[in-house]
């Protein structure tokens, strides 16, 4: 098998690959809560789950509000941040394969220049941010070939901060109700 056909071949598998995990996590969405009772994994799981799905939505942020109050937020940040970052290897994927699926929208042309100058900050800035955007700019990180350590790296502080704002939110307004 040539490496051309290799490379074609890796890139079927990753798109089937995203194609069934995010219909997966789309299909238990309602149930994903539940992992919370396992702790800090649990709460990672919920993260890879909501984030593993690429442009359908994924319960996510309002249990990272709710368990908040009941752990530890810095480590429901660490948690949730370090699913977040695994599950968003599914964009990173889709762009791996589908190149030519989404590269002629205009916002992805601006997130694939953006990429190209300034890649880290780029991925860091759009996961520290709820924002619908990131999946595209983890399809733009795929399709660029950014090495994956690095994508994975900046979008884990990134996914990391975010999952803090929203633990400590949670924290501080449940906190502030009960008393």
């Amino acid at each position: 098998m040539s490496a051309s056909q290799k490379l074609t071949l890796a890139r079927i598998v990753a798109i089937i690959l995203v194609i069934a995990i995010s219909l997966f996590v789309y299909s238990i969405r309602e149930q994903a809560d539940k992992y919370a009772i396992y702790g800090y994994p649990g709460i990672m799981i919920i993260a890879f789950l909501a984030y593993a799905t690429v442009l359908l939505p994924a319960p996510g942020m309002a249990v990272i509000l709710t368990v908040g109050a009941v752990f530890h937020p810095l480590g429901v940040a660490l948690a949730a941040g370090l699913g977040a970052a695994l599950g968003e290897l599914t964009g990173y994927l889709a762009g791996f394969s589908g190149r030519a699926v989404i590269e002629k929208r205009e916002l992805f042309i601006k997130l694939s220049s953006w990429m190209q100058q300034k890649g880290p900050i780029t991925i860091l800035i759009l996961s520290a941010l709820p924002n619908p955007f990131f999946d595209l700019a983890g399809v733009a990180a795929g399709v660029l070939k950014m090495p994956l350590h690095i994508f994975l790296f900046w979008c884990w502080i990134g996914e990391t901060i975010k999952m803090g704002l929203f633990s400590y939110l949670g924290n501080t307004l449940i906190f502030r109700f009960i008393k």
